[in-house]
């Protein structure tokens, strides 16, 4: 897994692994929806040192001991101040208490990242006793990180939550991103990254390389799913539909008999080894031949996940939408290993 967010810490007076710890802090947040942009290196730091100690994660390897409010671990600001001096290399004041509520905490609350009053839901601003914590659901997903879970954790996660970094993006509510179906149907996505490139995969994509594909199954993160053709599915014996274990896009083909398993990777999910198993071991008995691709916005995108894709899948990048790169090295687009013969395209 490429654990790298678009923001990164750096701070030549701590130690490595502090840094990349807090920079694993930073892409576990902003996979959860927390926008980084505008904030400066410290505070950044700041965040990412807040979230780990409502966590209690001290160490890289220490994200599946994640802790969230169970009843009993809380923490107050002044805690907090404790836990990054004791744990953080820091050496903040005590006295700065109010700037950990105003510019950490609350913002982590606003994206349902942390609990503020534990406990006392109506207690002032200004209580001592007032506590902060993960909220359970998040710690789940925290415990993840790191294994083969962590995708479908954080789809399920963001599936019923907005997130604040939609919340504060400058597009209206109102406003969406209209996808045109290869049937003609045009759905309406939120707008984001992600489904820019679900977009991208729709019209573009399968229109060169879909042989015909119909959709069969669209998510977008704001609303679970835009399509779901179970009846469909069902008749090629797909597997049980779970949210957290279908790719983002599913497409089949009537003319090859393909069915396309697509990933539009923004931020993490390619078609790793891992994935591409789980794939695999999910449609054995599926009636169609399966075409696993990984979708990119850009090449720049595509660099930091290279070493992660699977052999015998393909990759499409939206921005050069005339090639394909083709992990097998035995043929171009296609399955391997088919179930069924027919002509190769002309």
């Amino acid at each position: 897994m490429n654990a790298e967010s678009s923001r990164k810490v750096s701070n030549p007076k701590k130690s490595p692994r502090l840094v990349e710890l807090l920079n694993q802090s930073l892409f576990v947040l902003e996979q959860l929806g927390m926008p980084l942009d505008g904030l400066s290196n410290r505070g950044l730091e700041r965040l990412a040192m807040v979230f780990l100690a409502l966590a209690d994660v001290r160490t890289t390897n220490s994200w599946k001991k994640a802790k969230g409010y169970n009843g009993k671990r809380s923490l107050r600001s002044r805690d907090i101040i404790e836990y990054l001096n004791a744990h953080f290399e820091e050496k903040l004041s005590r006295g700065s208490y109010d700037d950990i509520r105003t510019e950490e905490l609350k913002p982590l609350a606003l994206g349902c990242l942390a609990v503020i009053s534990v406990g006392k839901p109506n207690s002032s601003r200004n209580d001592p006793t007032r506590a902060y914590a993960l909220p359970e659901e998040v710690a789940g997903v925290l415990r993840m990180f790191g294994t083969r879970e962590w995708s479908s954790g954080v789809k399920e996660f963001l599936a019923e939550k907005q997130t604040l970094a939609l919340a504060l993006s400058h597009f209206r509510p109102t406003q969406t991103l209209p996808v045109k179906l290869p049937s003609g149907i045009t759905l309406e996505f939120s707008p984001g990254p992600h489904n820019q490139l679900q977009k991208a995969v729709i019209e573009e994509f399968l229109p060169r390389y879909g042989y015909g594909a119909e959709v069969l199954y669209v998510g977008d993160a704001a609303s679970k799913y835009l399509l779901r053709d179970e009846a469909r599915l069902r008749e090629l014996d797909f597997f049980e539909l779970a949210h957290g274990e279908l790719p983002d896009i599913v497409a089949y083909s009537a003319k090859r008999r393909w069915l396309y398993l697509i990933e539009a990777v923004h931020s993490s999910g390619p078609v790793s080894p891992i994935r591409h198993l789980e794939l695999r071991r999910l449609t054995t008995r599926c009636k169609a031949d399966i075409v696993y691709v990984t979708a990119f916005l850009d090449r720049k995108t595509f660099r930091k996940f290279a070493a992660d894709i699977s052999w015998e899948t393909e990759v499409w990048i939206a921005e050069a939408p005339d090639h394909l790169v083709h992990f097998n090295g035995d043929s171009f687009i296609g399955p391997h290993n088919p179930k069924h013969s027919c002509e190769q395209p002309k």
